[in-house]
């Protein structure tokens, strides 16, 4: 069953850590979601079990412009009844009046860009809400029937102590929230982060940092899922869930993804030129194709991520042996543990699991 992404690059203002490809162009936001809805004619999928609205900052369009995108989907594609619709928002953008709009949508479930709860870090990352919108947001969201939140967090921030982030962890507890995504802040080249030339914490603070997440999140009843990903049983991100599955999915929007099963395809990073080439009924993008040594990278880079791990039986004999030859000193060193035909990371492998994926691959 197939996942729908929609991008939707618009925010007020730009995040100094981000890399996403976004626009502070606001006044090309209905031009856009008239070029997404003439894109969604390419899609007519018999079965859809998600729909993933991300940023950018979604919630930066109109109710009447997601409705126009919602229809969209629903008229070229059969949705299942019980599909999960997310939303990312930012939390100064759940206001009552937006909140209450989204009853009009069939959203039900809200991914919300938190980060941290200190007011001065939320300031020095360009972030426009403050600590106190977070929990009048998800309150918000709980009175409109959301009963599916997930909230991001991020460490490793300069100066940051291990006692500030246990600080964030618990404020983020406190929400009783479903579902909870943590990332290590990332320089990456190109954002205004990367220009400042500042460092994080040593590597041995983000490991602290990352494994007290770890057993605290356990500890409070959530499922360590994925590497970075923990969520209260039964709340799994499907969406994300079908990309670290090898699911098929298309993407719509500028900078979008696609994934068939066998192609890989992606839209120009370009919002004029995404708009005007659908205005003519022309979609820009490249593709590659899926196979052989490049499938068994993708296919391992994804699974192994996951708590479930890879399953080798998806491997040609040649990629399977080559797998298990390559993963056997991390399997003596206990980083790597097989069961089942499934190879997956110990505890002891979640902090280095880049390295340990990184040998496995075929280059």
């Amino acid at each position: 069953m197939a996942g729908i992404y929609i991008h939707i690059p618009f925010c007020a203002s730009r995040c100094i850590y981000c890399a996403f490809y976004s626009t502070t162009s606001l006044d090309l936001r209905q031009r856009y979601v008239d070029a997404v809805c003439k894109e969604l004619m390419r899609t007519g999928l018999s079965s859809v079990s998600s729909i993933y609205l991300g940023g950018g900052t979604p919630s930066q369009l109109t109710v009447p412009q997601l409705q126009q995108l919602f229809d969209a989907i629903y008229k070229y594609n059969k949705v299942s009844t019980d599909a999960e619709i997310t939303i990312e928002v930012n939390p100064d953008d759940v206001s009552v009046e937006f909140a209450t709009t989204l009853q009009q949508l069939p959203v039900n479930r809200v991914s919300m860009g938190a980060q941290t709860f200190n007011d001065a870090r939320l300031h020095w990352l360009h972030r426009r809400h403050t600590s106190q919108q977070v929990s009048e947001a998800v309150s918000r969201l709980r009175q409109v029937g959301i009963q599916n939140i997930s909230v991001d967090l991020m460490y490793g921030f300069p100066g940051e102590t291990l006692a500030e982030w246990k600080d964030d962890i618990q404020a983020a507890l406190s929400l009783n929230v479903e579902h909870l995504s943590a990332y290590c802040l990332s320089i990456e080249e190109g954002t205004p982060l990367h220009r400042m030339n500042i460092k994080g914490p040593d590597e041995e603070t983000e490991r602290k940092m990352y494994y007290t997440l770890v057993d605290r999140l356990e500890t409070a009843g959530f499922e360590h899922y994925e590497i970075s990903n923990f969520a209260r049983p039964g709340f799994r991100s499907r969406h994300n869930s079908g990309y670290w599955n090898y699911t098929p999915y298309i993407g719509l929007g500028a900078a979008a993804h696609s994934f068939d099963g066998h192609t890989r395809s992606w839209n120009i990073s370009d919002i004029y030129r995404y708009i005007e080439g659908m205005e003519h009924g022309e979609r820009l993008f490249e593709s590659e194709l899926i196979e052989g040594d490049t499938a068994y990278n993708d296919l391992l880079t994804t699974a192994l991520r996951t708590r479930d791990g890879l399953d080798l039986s998806r491997f040609s004999p040649y990629h399977r042996n080559y797998c298990l030859k390559a993963a056997q000193r991390y399997i003596d060193a206990g980083l790597l543990t097989i069961k089942d035909e499934h190879l997956a990371l110990t505890r002891n492998a979640l902090f280095v699991s880049d390295m340990v994926i990184s040998n496995l691959m075929l280059v």
